[in-house]
């Protein structure tokens, strides 16, 4: 089995994978103030949560967006499983043409979500990834990541707005039942829910158009069904792990055999 880790900026997903299947996978909160111990224990806890023998962990691979946890959760891994994790970083193997203008600046779990997009969806492909930020992806009919956008995360934008109003509150993520809101709660999750859905429908059709083709659309993260489920675009496929199966392939392209 390996053991794949995704750490974020506000969440960290750990998961087992089995053949390119997802057997488990966890959520803990990501915290910068941890120790490589005190990770240890939380992934120690996770794995026997879900039943699962640390000697049934063959490989290791961590994609980290937090730079100062990267080494904290390299070591914790260390002293579950007993193996050294794999990286996703500079000079690792992706199989992914990059067509940025400075493709240094991808982070790694953007490259690992082109990589699951590109080894298991038509191209070409547009991701959308619903984390702390909402990021946009871009691969080409060729398979070349050419670029994407970026726009704050569903739960981010919501807390923005009520610590930056005096009378507006923190609301559930749930629809209402109507697009006109008549409470200030309707209001807001109208604006939220629909008003993200709207954004992402139109930067589709901007992408689309751009690209000179009907792209394939993959939502995944947090929110991915949620919001998919409110765009009118009718072809949206939800895949709740592709950051999972993207590591899976880069640790395939780079496990020495």
């Amino acid at each position: 089995m390996l053991f794949a880790i995704d750490a974020g900026n506000t969440y960290i997903v750990a998961g087992g994978l089995e053949a390119g299947t997802v057997r488990f996978t966890g959520t803990l909160s990501t915290d910068p103030n941890k120790t490589a111990d005190e990770y240890a224990l939380l992934l120690q806890n996770l794995l026997r949560l879900r039943g699962i023998d640390s000697r049934e962990v063959e490989g290791a691979i961590v994609s980290c967006v937090v730079p100062t946890l990267t080494a904290k959760l390299r070591d914790a891994v260390c002293q579950v499983t007993g193996k050294r994790p794999l990286i996703v970083g500079p000079g690792i193997k992706t199989g992914l043409n990059i067509l940025l203008d400075n493709p240094g600046q991808m982070g790694s779990d953007l490259v690992s979500v082109a990589v699951a997009a590109q080894g298991h969806y038509t191209l070409p492909v547009v991701t959308v990834d619903m984390g702390t930020a909402t990021i946009l992806g871009v691969l080409d009919s060729a398979g070349n990541y050419i670029g994407g956008a970026i726009c704050p995360g569903l739960p981010l934008s919501l807390a923005a707005l009520a610590r930056g109003t005096s009378q507006l509150p923190n609301v559930e993520l749930t629809p209402p039942s109507r697009v006109i809101g008549r409470s200030t709660v309707e209001c807001m999750q109208s604006g939220m829910l629909y008003g993200f859905a709207a954004m992402l429908d139109g930067m589709l059709d901007r992408f689309e158009t751009e690209l000179g083709a009907d792209p394939t659309v993959v939502f995944t993260g947090e929110h991915a069904e949620l919001i998919a489920g409110l765009c009118k675009r009718p072809d949206i496929i939800s895949d709740p792990h592709l950051i999972l199966k993207g590591l899976w392939l880069i640790y395939e392209k780079n496990a020495k055999r």
